[in-house]
């Protein structure tokens, strides 16, 4: 067989398993598995892929079932003993990495077929509009000066606040392990702690403190994203001189066991929804900024943050090297 010749016929077979995915996608009952509570961001999520897949005519069905439970470690658990599903997917996320850590979960993220990384939202460092603090720089310096006495503000303890605070003890030149962190279960209760002068600094995602910054009520000394946000006056961290970068991703995966040809059913149609109009229309509701990868990219990606996640919860003292 000739070159050209072995090349179309590569060709015409990549084009021929597209077409087979697409259409076993398009006659999918599929489930999406929330390991969380209604109302929280994977949950969110997960019906927001729903709303658009089934807007866009891309599966016959799509139902949200939701488990929560330690940090989604109890839905995870579950999931990975469906071993050959190719009818489910589970959202998860940056917050379920440390939670395995965390909860010494019998079962990690590298039992799980990993898709796509779906969306991400950058966090931020606020402090009262009153403060003595005036940048980053300041904060770090306070860090350095005296960690103990330097309060930092955040949702669960292990979530993505928490490891934030200790990324930016440990990049200012403190010693993580002995970083204050105040955990609150919701925003109003931080942001009345913050607001209250009662801690020294709050971290969040920046769209949870967007209408305190623009009223003035917060400053924002920086935010966790590697390039400034646009049409957002507040400077990253790293052009302040401190190497922290930090993204609050959310992501899918399938179930372990699925065949080549599964895989490759779920990534055309994750790929396809994502470039819709109506997966755009989510994004611009809900805030989250795009931050696609592909399931071979996102696989790398999903295997440093286990890497790095851990060693930033060894550095604060919450799990045991």
């Amino acid at each position: 067989m000739s070159v050209v010749k072995f090349a179309r016929s590569g060709a015409i077979a990549a084009t021929l398993a597209t077409v087979l995915a697409t259409s076993a996608a398009a006659q999918m009952e599929l489930k999406i598995i929330a390991p969380a509570a209604p109302g929280g961001g994977w949950d969110q999520t997960a019906r927001s892929l729903q709303q658009a897949m089934t807007a866009e005519k891309l599966v016959k069905s799509a139902q949200v079932i939701n488990i929560p439970g330690a940090g989604g470690t109890v839905g995870l658990a579950q999931f990975v003993n469906n071993k050959g599903d190719a009818n489910t997917l589970m959202v998860n996320g940056f917050v379920m990495v440390g939670a395995i850590l965390l909860n010494k979960s019998p079962v990690n993220l590298t039992q799980v077929t990993p898709i796509a990384r779906l969306t991400e939202e950058t966090q931020v460092i606020v402090v009262p509009a009153n403060s003595p603090i005036k940048d980053a720089k300041d904060l770090a310096a306070a860090v350095k000066k005296d960690v103990a006495r330097v309060t930092f503000a955040g949702g669960s303890a292990g979530g993505a606040d928490h490891i934030m605070a200790g990324m930016f003890v440990g990049a200012s030149g403190g010693d993580a392990s002995k970083v204050n962190y105040v955990p609150f279960s919701g925003g109003g209760e931080s942001l009345a702690a913050i607001m209250g002068g009662r801690v020294t600094a709050g971290i969040s995602g920046y769209g949870e403190y967007e209408g305190q910054i623009k009223t003035g009520r917060l400053r924002a000394i920086g935010v966790s994203s590697p390039q400034r946000l646009p049409g957002v006056n507040v400077p990253t961290f790293k052009e302040q001189g401190i190497d922290l970068v930090l993204t609050n991703w959310r992501s899918v995966v399938a179930a372990p066991g699925i065949t080549p040809e599964q895989r490759i059913a779920f990534d055309q149609l994750i790929e396809r929804t994502v470039k819709s109009k109506a997966w755009q229309e989510q994004l611009k509701q809900k805030g989250w900024d795009n931050a696609f990868l592909p399931s071979k990219a996102f696989q790398t990606f999903l295997e440093e943050e286990i890497v790095r996640v851990g060693g930033v919860l060894k550095s604060l003292g919450l799990v045991k090297s």
